[in-house]
């Protein structure tokens, strides 16, 4: 007989995916805290997520295990954390795993005193070592408590007196131009993007020097932009049949991915696609924005509106199952076609993956397209028959906000009202459900919204979302809700400009987090300093561009010294540098629809616009623009400074492409 554990009522797919194991799992709260006073035993802290395949590894080995389970519920109070719930627990800890082992990852494993100072620290464990472990730190505690408790307590203390902020970085163009050349040194030549196996999708790097070629013409920008993406596009890390792209290459060729497929990344990738396409026209450009958008709006949709976290690396239990083709299940599937495609998707008879099978990857677009649409239907029929991924249908407003800046974006930019549409669905989610009394929580699902409260980059990527929503539809709703989480974020202000990730009166934890480094997704400070300089953009709202200009300066250092890990934050900076340029487009009409279209399909960052009629209300970049004649025409303003009205689409064209002043 099964017998479900504490995590039974939990929201999270991930702590449901652990209700039957033996082990007496409790969520993270003053309860399991309490309990370890109480038994004065420690707290083993697991933390992971639902898509991560080790994590499924471990939880079979070792959490499903019944000596395993006997050995944690005697001996400690086992505690189970969803990251992507609770990134402010994972980001604490995850400090002090790499701190002590100098290295990071997920499943994370860290044992805690009573009080929660973590005194041991580790990531995947097999089964025989861990309970190798289990068995030494539960003599440790019993024969020597009180140096486990001050190890715990020194790694505690040294770790927040080495979270110190780090000194502000001055915004100006030779700093951002300094990036681009650290990152050409950086860059592989060989197969794209940066750094070696495993290889992550440098998405908002790539916005960086996307935005970066925009103002300054800066070719080699642009081509390792355009090189990386082109790479990736083809490669095994993106889905040939269907879209999408996976959580990282395991190899530096983007052969092989972890077949994990992410909301966060192919968001963030939807977006520097989009900048892909407006910098350079380029069809493959636009194939892969319509096959992410419609992998997302396809794959990841939920019945109330939002957007799911992720499709899991596994089926079955076997990594890839769903993904991976041998030359004979193309021959199943195919026919007589089979060598072709097999020839095309460089699907080899050793394979380029595991047991003989291959990742699908298109070095080269086929000759004939008319073929290959029939060939991509007939495995994409074929791969639906198999064993599918799970999805961890958790709705993270985080990510959802940066869902809605992307299809909102780019849906406004290729004329795609149904990705606005989508956006604004998701958008009326997040605010009917995520804002309990005022406050902003972290994630959802299936319209039951979570009882952990928003961090900083849920702000910053909302008002972002949001923003770009209003720019889509000018809409007032839009604006007027952005104001109001910014708002909100003055709980996340740090003394330099900067913010925390965490707002005051949070759960205190052993430190308080606060990271300038851009890894999966944008910082939170990162996030806010660009929604802050957008909504000042919109407005006019000078304060709202000062907050965003020393937010900004607060997290460029670092990106100036590792632009690897301040894409963002470099991106942001873009903007900074070029704008405010408001492009505010009165009218109706064909004319005025082809003046919004050139606008919005302009790759100048900084760019802001809204098309709307004269002096609608509630929106302050069409307050005072009149139409010319009877003829709709557009204003162009850069650092608040706006030229005569373009009413022609030549015209405003060369408004728009005049070089901005710099700062």
């Amino acid at each position: 007989m099964t017998v479900t554990n504490r995590l039974a009522h939990a929201t999270s797919p991930y702590l449901l995916q652990h209700q039957d194991n033996p082990v007496d799992w409790r969520e993270w709260g003053e309860e399991a805290f309490e309990e370890a006073r109480q038994r004065n035993v420690p707290i083993l802290l697991s933390v992971g997520y639902a898509a991560c395949h080790w994590c499924h590894v471990m939880a079979h080995e070792s959490f499903e295990d019944d000596a395993v389970a006997a050995a944690l519920n005697d001996r400690f109070v086992p505690v189970k954390v969803d990251r992507e719930e609770r990134p402010d627990i994972d980001a604490v800890y995850m400090s002090a795993v790499t701190a002590t082992t100098g290295h990071g990852g997920w499943p994370m494993t860290v044992f805690l005193t009573p009080q929660g100072d973590p005194f041991f620290c580790g990531t995947y464990f097999p089964r025989d070592h861990f309970l190798r472990v289990l068995a030494a730190l539960d003599e440790a505690w019993r024969t020597r408590e009180d140096e486990v408790r001050a190890s715990g307590n020194h790694i505690a203390t040294s770790l927040a007196d080495a979270l110190q902020p780090p000194t502000p970085y001055a915004v100006e163009p030779d700093a951002l131009s300094s990036a681009v050349g650290l990152l050409a040194r950086q860059f592989d030549h060989q197969n794209k993007g940066f750094g070696g196996a495993p290889k992550f999708p440098p998405s908002m790097v790539l916005e960086f020097l996307l935005r970066h070629h925009a103002r300054t013409g800066d070719a080699d920008a642009l081509a390792m932009a355009v090189q990386t993406l082109e790479a990736m596009a083809r490669s095994g890390m993106y889905d040939q049949l269907a879209g999408g792209f996976a959580r990282y290459a395991v190899d530096a060729g983007w052969v092989v991915p972890h077949f994990e497929k992410m909301l966060y990344d192919n968001a963030l990738l939807l977006r520097a696609c989009t900048s892909w396409w407006k910098a350079t026209g380029d069809p493959l450009a636009e194939k892969v924005v319509r096959e992410t958008a419609a992998f997302v709006l396809t794959e990841l949709s939920t019945d109330e509106g939002g957007f799911a976290s992720s499709l899991d690396a596994d089926a079955d239990g076997v990594e890839g199952l769903t993904y991976a083709w041998t030359p004979e299940q193309l021959r199943d599937a195919l026919g007589v076609d089979a060598a072709r495609a097999a020839e095309l998707f460089v699907v080899t008879p050793e394979g380029t993956f595991e047991h003989g099978a291959s990742t699908l990857q298109l070095p080269a677009d086929p000759t004939d397209p008319d073929w290959f649409a029939g060939v991509r239907a007939r495995l994409r029929a074929a791969r639906d028959l198999r064993p599918q991924p799970g999805r961890d249908d958790k709705v993270v407003t985080s990510w959802n906000g940066l869902a809605v800046a992307a299809l909102a974006g780019a849906g406004a930019a290729l004329g795609e009202p149904g990705w606005v549409a989508a956006a604004r669905r998701c958008a009326s989610h997040l605010l009917d459900v995520h804002v309990v009394d005022g406050e902003l929580r972290r994630a959802s699902r299936r319209g039951v919204v979570g009882a952990a409260r928003a961090v900083a980059d849920d702000h910053g990527n909302l008002a972002e979302g949001l923003l770009v929503l209003h720019q889509a539809t000018a809409e007032v709703r839009w604006l007027d809700a952005a104001r109001r989480v910014l708002d909100a974020a003055r709980a996340f202000a740090a003394d330099d400009g900067g913010f925390h990730d965490t707002a005051e009166g949070a759960e205190q934890l052993y430190l308080r987090p606060r990271s300038a480094a851009d890894n999966a997704e944008p910082s939170g400070q990162a996030a806010l300093a660009g929604a802050l300089i957008t909504l000042g953009a919109l407005t006019g709202d000078a304060d709202a561009l000062r907050a965003g200009a020393r937010a900004t300066e607060a997290g460029l250092g670092l990106a100036v010294r590792e632009p690897r890990f301040g894409g963002w934050s470099l991106a942001v900076a873009e903007a900074l540098v070029a704008g405010p340029l408001q492009v505010a487009v009165v009218g109706t009409g064909e004319e005025a629809d082809r003046l919004a279209e050139c606008a919005r399909r302009s790759p100048s960052p900084g760019l802001v616009v809204v098309h709307g009629e004269p002096d609608a209300t509630g929106i302050p970049l069409l307050a005072g623009r009149p139409l010319v004649g009877d003829g709709a025409a557009a204003y162009v303003c850069r650092g608040m400074v706006c030229g005569l009205p373009a009413t022609d689409v030549e015209a405003l064209r060369a408004q728009l492409s005049a070089p901005p002043t710099t700062r």
